[in-house]
């Protein structure tokens, strides 16, 4: 365990703490109208640091964030590195009640938001029990304006920097704690496999609250020097006008973003010279899409991730990236991946070999939020934390995905748990037993379909099912489609038997289905 006290290393650009810049006159951030040199970067932390320390915020303590991608966001979470603090960058697309639990349950004393999700905030705050003051990034410029400077604050390598929610497998969320050295590793790493560059214009179009669009291509390039151009929404026809507008470089989205870009009437005249590199996650991009970015001339580079290891394990090669457009590439070069075949992990695993992944490294979280015993059971006796994720292995090591041990539903790049829905949607006194599976889509990858067990005497329609569903969870949380069943298959112990759910979900994707759109 080390003390720094100018955490996260050097570069051009801008990490929280380091005051001296290489090149302070470069422009960092870019929203709209709004333009922040990297000197002005670091004045912004400073002065929004000290208003959080106005407002009660010390070392350690945590500060929640919800917004949509601007600069305020970036600003934040600076700002709350600067002071020692932890970072909670909250999904602006759950409902209030699961707001209102992760601020609990981090204990966030401070809410901050963005200027588009103010009466969300107030109304997650009113939720939470822990929040002591809400403030609004637009409020905290007024109150920046004659902060004082910061002292040199040292932050140790171990020290917790973001928690940051994941799906629960048991219903409810967990929090995954990402230290210092976690965010250095996994920005190193990104540094290293892709090149990224000071003269890159990356486009901020994922949201910034999940670490891949955070983790993958915004903070490395602030710490290499580059641009980050922030996209508040997604649109295709908007994305591609924008590209040759700023000249981006580089480009990070889920494959649905990747697919609308292509069937929009604009991409085949849209001007995409200035890119030199397009990522995805999240889930695997459809062969159709990669083979249309490939006849452009873009081979798109596929990673994978969570955000337990914040979030890079494996991404493709540019170079080799065509010949592989299905497959998450080959592991960082600090980070350690594993196949556990057979109880045993074989590391380095030899060309044909399918296994779950395992992995190992400086990137790779400090547990879980108040879970000691989640955390414990996450990682075996040689420190290799288990994905739940089946992969193979090919000749010359590139990794496939799969499958799945984990139930987990991937709809348009959101990670979504059958278990936290069937943990809602029982609730409901009108359902007895309840199961949720994944079904194909072609706009989002996959949805849910849930099958419901009415109790005796009940009598409720999909549309009620979604109807309460919606009151409680996100929206791209809620089943698109609901099957009414007499019982679930289960086996002689009980277990309910998932594989033949989904095959069943298959068959009747093809016939008659009960079916309610949540878009």
């Amino acid at each position: 365990m080390s003390t720094r006290s100018r955490p996260l290393g050097a570069g051009v650009g801008y990490w929280p703490t380091r005051r001296a810049l290489i090149s302070p006159e470069r422009i960092a951030i870019r929203h709209g109208d709004r333009t922040l040199t990297y000197e002005q970067l670091a004045d912004r932390a400073e002065q929004l640091g000290a208003v959080l320390r106005r407002h009660g915020v010390a070392r350690g303590d945590r500060v929640a964030y919800l917004g949509g991608n601007s600069a305020a966001i970036l600003e934040v979470l600076f700002a709350a590195l600067r002071i020692g603090a932890v970072f909670v960058p909250l999904n602006t697309r759950l409902a209030t009640a699961e707001l209102g639990y992760m601020l609990d349950d981090s204990g966030s004393r401070v809410l901050v938001a963005g200027p588009d999700k103010l009466a969300e905030a107030h109304a997650a705050a009113d939720a939470a029990t822990a929040v002591d003051s809400v403030l609004v990034t637009t409020e905290m410029e007024a109150l920046a304006s004659d902060a004082a400077d910061l002292p040199v604050l040292a932050v140790d390598d171990d020290d917790i920097a973001l928690i940051v929610y994941t799906s629960g497998t048991t219903g409810r969320p967990k929090g995954a704690q990402l230290t210092h050295r976690n965010i250095e590793a996994n920005t190193l790493n990104q540094l290293v496999h892709l090149d990224v560059l000071s003269t890159d214009i990356t486009l901020a179009v994922a949201p910034l609250f999940h670490m891949g669009g955070l983790g993958l291509l915004v903070l490395p390039t602030l710490l290499k020097g580059g641009v980050v151009e922030i996209v508040e929404a997604f649109d295709p026809g908007a994305l591609l006008s924008l590209i040759d507008r700023v000249g981006a470089t580089t480009l990070f989205g889920v494959p649905t973003m990747l697919a609308a870009m292509t069937e929009h009437p604009g991409w085949h005249r849209a001007d995409l010279t200035s890119l030199r590199m397009v990522l995805y996650g999240g889930s695997p991009v459809a062969e159709k899409v990669a083979a249309r970015w490939l006849e452009r001339g873009y081979p798109v580079i596929q990673g994978y991730g969570m955000t337990e290891a914040a979030p890079g394990v494996l991404l493709g090669v540019a170079e080799t990236a065509a010949a592989h457009p299905l497959s998450p590439g080959v592991p960082h070069v600090l980070t350690d991946v594993g196949l556990r075949v057979d109880g045993s992990v074989q590391f380095p695993p030899p060309a044909h070999v399918t296994g779950e992944i395992v992995v190992r490294g400086p990137n790779v979280f400090a547990g879980y939020w108040k879970r000691p015993e989640e955390t414990v059971a996450a990682f075996d006796d040689e420190g290799w934390f288990g994905t739940g994720d089946i992969a193979r292995t090919d000749d010359d090591g590139w990794f496939t995905i799969v499958d799945r041990v984990k139930n987990m539903i991937i709809s348009g790049g959101e990670n979504v748990y059958p278990a936290e829905v069937e943990a809602t949607l029982v609730q409901h006194v009108a359902v007895a037993e309840c199961a949720v599976v994944g079904v194909a889509d072609e706009r989002w990858g996959e949805v849910g379909l849930a099958f419901v067990v009415l109790a005796d005497g009940a009598a409720i329609d999909a549309d009620d099912v979604i109807a309460f569903l919606r009151d409680h969870l996100a929206r791209y949380k809620v089943p698109r489609h609901v099957r009414f069943v007499d019982a679930l298959p289960r086996n002689a112990m009980g277990k309910l038997m998932r594989p033949q759910l989904r095959e069943t979900a298959t068959q009747a994707m093809n016939h008659d289905i009960t079916t309610a759109a949540t878009t």
